[in-house]
């Protein structure tokens, strides 16, 4: 059994590179996996930029699959998972035990943002090993008929996307509005396809997210560097504003203008990192003084085996296909010239694959 494994990490507020540390160890109900796929994730230059606060050598990464290593104890005693077995593992691992769990708010599990933990609370997965906390709840298995780059995806882009339309109560046939068309803010636009949405606006100024948001299904893309968002959507929408607003990039003008987008009674459903500053700005009027009936419902990635295994599924059936996210793709040894362009999005990058 390997020693020491190569692990990319944040050195400090600014600065990353790859390390030497030690393989991790599972206690009884973890488990190890070996990397063979990851992406990267602009949350990651978030954290680095000192978004959370300073960092020391904290192994970045959250989006990873690969095949288990090691099994603790009680984790094996199970008999569902077997070592060599291909799983994912979603970027928010809950322990589905403490009250914020048992409350439905798993994302929350044990105080604010805590179902969080990879590179944030603990090591990260963009390691050639990486070790999964309460591991029964928080493996899940890859189908045959899946490759890794395809269920790579589900660990945050798919299920954070779709639960901002989940969250975002859109009625049959309604309107929706994504702010940011990002990775995060296309699969917003396929789950908001898929709960039902029969208008899609996206609000995105570069022409190659334009064009790919729209063979993901928005009907409307504004530039909004051309013309008012919020002015556009509701010339789109007969004067009313959208059913539901998303806001998918985390900047207090795309929360304002989600808020001043959505029509009296519809709901603001925020998944954006808000990354910088102290206050997110609520437009006074267009919030109805307060008394709009507009609803702000915030989500962070939805984690666990089980909605990993239905994400899946969704790929399984032809429902999303998630791969045409993937304009770069790089070994880990190349990882730092990756993580430099998805800081400056260099050459159009929407999403890299590193390949273990």
């Amino acid at each position: 059994m390997a020693a020491s494994m190569k692990a990319f990490v944040m050195h400090g507020i600014g600065e990353v590179g790859i390390i030497d540390k030690p393989v991790p160890r599972p206690g009884p109900n973890d488990a190890i996996v070996r990397t063979t796929a990851a992406l990267i994730c602009t949350s990651d230059t978030h954290t680095v930029a000192g978004a959370i606060g300073p960092r020391k050598d904290l192994t970045l990464g959250h989006e990873a699959v690969g095949v288990i290593h090691e099994l603790g104890g009680a984790v094996e005693a199970t008999g569902l998972f077997k070592v060599g077995q291909r799983v994912a593992v979603n970027a928010i691992t809950p322990c589905y035990a403490c009250g914020n769990c048992q409350r439905g708010f798993p994302s929350q599990c044990g105080g604010m943002l805590g179902g969080w933990k990879f590179a944030n609370v603990k090591d990260g997965s963009m390691a050639e090993y990486f070790h999964v906390n309460d591991a029964v709840a928080n493996l899940a298995p890859i189908p045959d008929d899946l490759t890794d780059e395809q269920a790579a995806y589900c660990c945050d882009m798919l299920s954070t996307g779709f639960v901002a339309a989940e969250f975002g109560n859109i009625p049959i046939g309604g309107s929706v509005a994504v702010f940011g068309v990002g990775p995060i803010g296309m699969m917003a636009i396929v789950g908001a396809r898929l709960c039902g949405a029969g208008l899609v606006i996206g609000v995105e100024s570069r022409p190659d997210r334009a064009s790919m948001a729209r063979k993901f299904g928005a009907d409307i893309i504004v530039d909004y560097t051309k013309e008012d968002p919020v002015e556009a959507i509701r010339r789109a929408t007969s004067g009313e504003g959208v059913d539901t607003a998303i806001e998918a990039l985390g900047t207090p003008q795309t929360f304002a203008s989600s808020v001043s987008a959505a029509r009296p009674g519809g709901t603001i459903s925020n998944v954006g990192y808000h990354g910088d500053g102290d206050t997110v700005p609520i437009p006074r009027l267009d919030w109805g003084v307060g008394m709009s009936d507009k609803t702000i419902r915030t989500a962070l990635c939805p984690g666990g085996s089980e909605r990993m295994g239905r994400l899946m599924r969704l790929i399984q059936t032809e429902r999303v296909d998630p791969l045409a996210m993937t304009t770069h793709r790089f070994k880990f040894d190349q990882i730092e010239k990756a993580f430099g362009m998805m800081q400056t999005k260099e050459d159009n990058m929407i999403k890299p694959l590193i390949t273990f």
